[in-house]
């Protein structure tokens, strides 16, 4: 079992990883939550049919009367109008200000369950439990929760920090591939920004041993952990350094936006996103070639992605409303070297548009 603090006020937080840890999480929330009763577990259908009775029969031999709320799933449903749907359920339900929500999914299931949480009541308890890659090394930690607007990516959302989160990486074994793989841009991502070893360890990646190496994938987890709790610890609520972790996400969220979140999974806007990055400060002789080359094709290694075919000038006008933008300067996140990046306000448009052409030459040549 491995352990991991993230100390933020008013009260730290573990995320706990360890395989089979979803059948103990009953008795893992009794010791956290002491004598509280009321659970409620928001998911998405393939997540219930999968686990579902797993994690039920865990609370219910904990002593927990638990509840399952259930919400469409995928991006386009990452909106407001669902964490409204989920707060009649609540409230029909008879949840009351000691109520506990346990976000049990990806990273739309933590965004949306967080924001509830964070409502609700003007306030109840937030418990993670991730079901994908992307949401078990990104998406659950740090307290960032949100929905979408057809403007733009998480522009409305809150910080509601959880009381645990819970990893279990044997969860992963059911995950379509192509959501495997896409969460894996977000621990290449972690690797650029402040862990050189495991971005070493993602570069030579073969990903189907990876599914069945339950050493290695915690690993992985942890180290991806590890640095997001490392960051955010440092920076809450993202005054300064945890910016660093929009590595990726400018362009990212631009494409997914763009595309009404039905073209790309969130991992694979950020794949992308990263490429432009590299690019960009390739341009602006920020890094060299040889590490700009070294990052692109270790994202391209971890396998195929959707096709860029969006209008470069469409994307320039998304940035313009993205969360990142301050003052009306776009700030990109820009790596220097394996394992170091940096904040830039001042990219010229012209590197941006070059970027994104050289996007959608590499997605044909792909």
């Amino acid at each position: 079992m491995i352990r991991v603090t993230i100390s933020v006020p008013p009260r730290s937080y573990q995320a706990i990883i360890e395989s089979g840890l979803l059948q103990r999480s009953g008795a893992h929330l009794r010791e956290i939550l002491g004598q509280r009763k009321q659970l409620f577990v928001v998911t998405v259908p393939p997540v219930r049919r999968k686990w579902g009775k797993t994690l039920m029969a865990s609370l219910t031999a904990a002593g927990f009367a638990a509840k399952l709320l259930e919400m469409k799933d995928g991006e386009p449903y990452k909106k407001l109008a669902t964490v409204e749907d989920l707060s009649e359920k609540l409230s029909r339900m008879g949840a009351d200000r000691e109520a506990v929500v346990i976000a049990f999914g990806g990273g739309v299931v933590g965004d949306v369950g967080g924001l509830l949480a964070s409502l609700y009541m003007r306030g109840v308890d937030l418990v993670q439990i991730p079901t994908t890659v992307l949401a078990q090394v990104d998406a659950s930690i740090g307290g960032k929760t949100g929905v979408n607007l057809r403007v733009g990516k998480n522009l409305l959302g809150t910080f509601h920090h959880p009381r645990v989160v819970l990893i279990d990486p044997a969860v992963l074994r059911t995950l379509p591939e192509r959501e495997f793989r896409a969460g894996l841009f977000e621990s290449l991502k972690c690797g650029v920004i402040g862990n050189p070893e495991l971005f070493h360890r993602l570069q030579n990646l073969q990903i189907k041993k990876l599914r069945t190496d339950v050493a290695s994938l915690e690993w992985m987890i942890a180290e991806s952990v590890k640095l997001k709790a490392e960051v955010v610890s440092s920076d809450e609520r993202e005054g300064g350094l945890r910016r660093v972790l929009n590595f990726g996400h400018t362009i990212g969220h631009a494409l997914e936006t763009e595309t009404s979140y039905r073209q790309f999974l969130h991992g694979e806007a950020v794949a992308w996103g990263m490429i432009a990055a590299t690019r960009i400060a390739a341009v602006m002789n920020k890094i060299d070639q040889a590490a700009a080359s070294q990052i692109i094709d270790a994202v391209m290694s971890l396998g195929s992605l959707p096709r860029v075919e969006v209008r470069s000038r469409n994307i320039v006008q998304r940035l313009q409303a993205d969360k990142k933008t301050r003052d009306g300067a776009v700030h990109f996140v820009l790596p220097q070297k394996i394992g170091k990046v940096e904040i830039v306000n001042n990219v010229p448009e012209d590197a941006v548009i070059q970027a994104l052409n050289e996007l959608r030459q590499l997605s044909r040549n792909s």
